[in-house]
């Protein structure tokens, strides 16, 4: 174990296990009203998966959408959120979600010093179900200077390897192609860093200042009761008490290969998040009897595999956005033919990669490919790769697309009959297979500059063409603890554990099977760090606004 902030008693008020944003907003929040807290951290690096996300917070009816004129509401969201689970979840936590998600983001900002940006023109992953919106709903961290808010701590905190760049920014430059990469490096060299890691870095820098004790390398192996009720945490074979609870927040179970099998509903081939995320959380809990829920679901995503794309030594998969969503390329699956709206996202396409064809005994989709062409790959590039480098040996190349095709094992007029047909279309503006470019989401991934007349489509006609394999991945389970309202873990008798809490994708998602928008991860489970926080130290749920804030630009 080690300490990098704070002194390490044998005592402490709050004990928190885990390092992501869930697990941080609940620590800084319970320090911040008072408590002593110590955070302990089982890698070497502070973070968890929220460090090498996109940051983004899908908040609903949020302060910030009001103070720029954007019509939302509570009701409009539970409708949404409801139709989009799927009828799976529980209405405890959907009220928690939406009634407190601007509480956090008010308390947060306000409290603790986080700063928010509004992406006013971000649209609801399902814009086809009611209460969805079409912006307004998704806030992002600010660009935050690390080095000065953190000083040596900054280079015990996790990060993603990209450059700093916030998604309002992203929204005006598009393609990777038109990003300002001199700028950009400039920006790290100083010490700025944006998404995850600006969340994080704002949360650590909270715990800085109100006391907050942090520790890494530190597994909790397992809890300690005392009739009945959670008063510690055995870490590093070491008995620290906790006298007023203890929170777990320490990720999901991705990483362990047999609970995972055993519990999600599909098969999983590569992730991106830590390597830490092993259940430990979620197995501490079911050993005092804790309850469980939505153990079959994870943030699911279709992703590549780029090898050396290294996490903690191990090998992590790379989400594919703009490659399958931009106008000229498509997705094909082992027949040569697309299944899917393409642009649709992520997190139900990837769904449509569990499909199984019962006759055939076989996946009926994978292995899939999305597949573009040398015009494509010029005006956009494909991940690090631009046109004019040597081809890697990720991307697979045929001159013409029967020669890619017997590369991809696929039947060679299927291919051709696929790409025929899609280009007809495309260059009308039109996919009457799939609806890809009809919805509001489609379009705002695509390139407004496209020269055909739907942003998200364009045909594939000059070689060689390109194919780059494809695979159901996910950001982390979303399934495990079950929680009330308030953060309290829950027993097989649905009453609350004393002394026990749970944040974070250790828990039970608070959106059941849903995944109603950008953010949809992080606002929900930072909304019940803070309801965990404000729990732990007695305070109201709700929280009067002290100050007014306006938007960041």
């Amino acid at each position: 174990m080690r300490v990098l902030n704070g002194k390490l008693h044998d005592e402490f008020e709050v004990i928190v296990v885990g390092s992501g944003a869930g697990a941080l907003t609940a620590a800084a929040t319970a320090a911040h009203e008072g408590k002593s807290v110590l955070v302990v951290e089982k890698s070497a690096l502070l973070g968890g998966t929220s460090a090498v996300s996109g940051g983004m917070l899908w908040i609903a009816a949020n302060h910030l959408a009001r103070e720029a004129g954007i019509d939302d509401s509570p009701a409009d969201a539970a409708r949404y959120v409801r139709a989009v689970s799927r009828g799976r979840g529980r209405d405890e936590l959907f009220d928690a979600a939406i009634t407190h998600g601007d509480d956090m983001l008010r308390y947060t900002s306000e409290q603790l010093g986080l700063v928010y940006l509004l992406l006013d023109n971000f649209p609801d992953y399902r814009m086809d179900l009611p209460g969805a919106q079409d912006g307004g709903r998704t806030v992002e961290p600010a660009l935050y200077d690390a080095a000065t808010g953190l000083g040596t701590l900054r280079q015990h905190v996790r990060t993603d390897g990209r450059l700093p760049f916030t998604m309002q920014e992203y929204e005006g430059w598009g393609a990777f192609t038109n990003f300002p990469w001199d700028d950009l490096a400039a920006r790290d060299a100083a010490g700025e860093v944006a998404k995850g890691q600006a969340l994080v870095g704002m949360l650590l820098a909270s715990c800085l200042r109100d006391g907050v004790t942090l520790a890494v390398d530190a597994r909790a192996e397992r809890l300690v009761q005392t009739s009945g009720a959670v008063c510690g945490v055995v870490i590093d074979g070491r008995t620290f008490t906790a006298t007023t609870g203890v929170v777990l927040a320490c990720g999901g179970f991705e990483w362990n290969r047999p609970l995972a099998d055993g519990l999600l509903q599909s098969r999983l081939h590569v992730v991106c998040s830590p390597p830490s995320n092993t259940g430990d959380g979620l197995t501490m809990a079911q050993r005092i009897g804790a309850q469980v829920g939505g153990t079959r679901e994870a943030w699911w995503a279709p992703m590549s595999v780029i090898p050396g794309d290294l996490r903690d030594g191990e090998q992590v998969g790379t989400l594919l956005r703009f490659e399958r969503q931009g106008p000229g390329s498509i997705m094909v699956n082992q027949h040569g033919q697309r299944f899917a709206n393409e642009s649709q996202n992520y997190n139900d396409l990837a769904r449509s990669l569990h499909s199984w064809d019962s006759a055939a005994g076989t996946p009926l989709n994978t292995p899939v490919h999305v597949v573009f062409d040398q015009s494509f790959l010029e005006r956009y590039g494909v991940l690090s790769h631009r046109s004019g480098q040597g081809t890697p040996d990720w991307l697979v190349e045929g001159a013409t697309l029967a020669d890619l095709a017997a590369k991809l094992s696929v039947p060679a007029d299927a291919l051709q009959a696929t790409i025929d047909r899609f280009n007809h279309f495309a260059v009308l503006g039109q996919d009457p297979d799939f609806g890809r470019g009809e919805s509001r989401y489609d379009t705002y991934w695509g390139d407004a500059k496209n020269s055909y007349p739907n942003p998200s489509l364009g045909p594939l006609t000059t070689g060689p063409y390109y194919a780059l394999a494809v695979v159901n991945g996910a950001f982390g389970t979303s399934g495990g603890v079950s929680t009330d309202g308030l953060g309290r873990v829950l027993d097989l008798d649905n009453e609350p554990i004393p002394g026990l809490f749970a944040a974070g994708n250790t828990t039970e998602s608070a959106y059941g099977a849903g995944y109603p928008g950008a953010g949809a991860t992080l606002g929900p489970l930072m909304t019940m760090g803070y309801l965990t926080g404000r729990t732990l130290a007695g305070a109201e749920a709700g929280y009067a606004p002290q100050l007014t804030t306006t938007a960041a630009s």
